[in-house]
């Protein structure tokens, strides 16, 4: 396999930008009549901002510029917290826990450009956000594996009526109105049905990889590794199998014509991905844009608070 370049994130602080130490500085370089931020990001892929004393109060103005469109995390699969407008809290798991990279509703029928992350306070140790380049991370596969996704995937969830394992259908889709739900999932290409104790399936099929829309690249862009029981580690998955089958958890994936992913293929997916990452470690204050396609993220085992606030624009 061709050896790619190391790839990093840009790294802007106010000295290399020439500006003040404060968030008005940092807007006034957003906005100064460079390159468009677009091209830029494209450019980088990632961008990390840090020294310019930004506070929660201060992020507003900030993320209007970054984040024109701000979108809710309607269909979203994992824990958060909503904080302010389209403003959310990081993945609400355990700090022992590692989140393996991925791209944000890559599973889903339309998924954000650009995720903006913001460290209020960084963690007493560990922490970090790694971030890897999807197109490294897909070269770095076992042929034979991603070659074996050429048809796409297929993932599934079971959304319970507010009592059970993993997020109800409620907060995946902040609503209580079933119908405001199937008009979403309508315009997805989703199959879904309403179960008898209230919960809800929702089935879909999805590529494995994509090509940037800009740069042709084409990247990883799934989540069969975290949609995959074998890929929580071992005593995860035996006490799941133990209590349901597979179509009964509350995600699952396949590849797209049912037939099962081997577990094996799943941790190499998961692996791979993680030792390809570069690590930002936060410091309180900073700020890190990415592009969704391009780059995909994940979480370091932190011990301490921490409290990373994300959001996501199109």
């Amino acid at each position: 396999m061709e050896t790619r370049r190391r790839w990093l994130p840009t790294e802007i602080d106010p000295e290399t930008a020439g500006v003040p130490a404060t968030p008005e500085g940092l807007l006034r370089h957003l906005t100064d009549g460079g390159a468009p931020l677009e091209d830029r990001l494209t450019e980088a892929k990632a961008l990390v901002f840090r020294g310019f004393g930004l506070r929660p109060d201060a992020l507003e103005p900030i993320m209007n510029f970054l984040l024109p469109n701000r979108l809710a995390y309607v269909h979203g699969n994992s824990p958060r917290t909503k904080v302010g407008a389209n403003l959310y809290t990081s993945t609400e798991y355990p700090p022992e826990f590692v989140i393996s990279m991925h791209n944000e509703l890559s599973y889903a029928a339309k998924w954000p450009t650009r995720l903006m992350f913001f460290c209020e306070q960084a963690a007493e140790t560990g922490g970090a956000t790694p971030v890897v380049d999807g197109t490294l991370w897909l070269d770095s596969l076992d042929p034979e594996v991603s070659a074996a996704f050429a048809a796409g995937l297929r993932y599934t969830q079971n959304l319970h009526d507010g009592y059970g394992l993993g997020k109800s259908w409620q907060d995946t889709f902040e609503t209580g109105d079933r119908a405001e739900v199937e008009r979403f999932l309508a315009g997805t290409e989703a199959e879904w049905t309403w179960k008898p104790d209230g919960s809800l399936r929702v089935t879909q099929l999805r590529p494995a990889t994509v090509k940037h829309p800009v740069t042709g690249e084409e990247v990883w862009f799934n989540q069969a590794d975290q949609w995959h029981a074998a890929a929580l580690g071992d005593d995860t998955a035996a006490a799941l199998a133990a209590i349901m089958p597979p179509e009964d958890l509350p995600q699952s994936v396949a590849f797209a014509d049912g037939s099962p992913i081997p577990g094996e293929w799943a941790v190499h997916i998961r692996d791979v991905g993680l030792a390809s990452a570069v690590d930002v470690d936060w410091r309180t204050g900073d700020l890190m844009l990415i592009d969704n396609i391009a780059v995909g993220h994940g979480r370091r085992s932190f011990t301490g608070k921490r409290r990373v606030l994300v959001a996501m624009s199109d």
